[in-house]
Order: structure tokens, then C-alpha cells, then sequence
């Protein structure tokens, strides 16, 4: 499956939410999420409308990373297996 190309930050902030990440704080456009699932982890996104694909790319990798998973794996569990 293909990284979505119209994904807000906000959008991708609510559905991190399954993973446990919450927003600790608020700095201009950007939002820090923090989890404790597999000791503490930040990752800051921004929140534009639309999110850049490389952009996106490099938040989702970080990700998969931090939950031992693959990014591919993480891309269809937070944006569906059909679209």
C-alpha cells in the first residue's frame, strides 16, 4: 500500500492514538507526541494541512522503528488495507 498523499498532521496525530501517543505539548505549527509503550518516545509533527509525502515517510519510518515493526505493517494498520 502507498503512503496516502492528503494526511493532515492533525489527522496523523489522532490516529497515532493507537499507539498510545498523546500530545505533550504545542510549539507554533508543530504538535509533540509522546509514548510510553516501549519507554519514552517524542516524535514532533507538523500540523499543516496537508503533510509532505517525504515528510510523512520519515515520521511513519521513525515510528515503525520505535515499535519494532515494519513501516509497511504500520501504513496499513493506520490507514486501512483497501485504499
Amino acid at each position: 500500500m502507498k503512503i496516502p498523499r492528503d494526511v493532515s498532521g492533525e489527522k496523523l496525530a489522532k490516529l497515532l492514538k493507537k499507539y498510545g501517543c498523546q500530545i505533550s505539548r504545542q510549539t507554533g505549527s508543530h504538535v509533540r507526541l509522546t509514548t510510553n509503550i516501549k519507554g519514552e518516545y517524542h516524535i514532533t509533527i507538523p500540523r499543516h494541512k496537508s503533510l509532505k509525502v517525504g515528510t510523512l515517510n520519515s515520521i511513519l519510518k521513525d515510528i515503525a522503528n520505535y515499535l519494532e515493526m515494519d513501516k509497511q505493517s504500520l501504513v496499513e494498520d493506520l490507514f486501512g488495507k483497501g485504499e
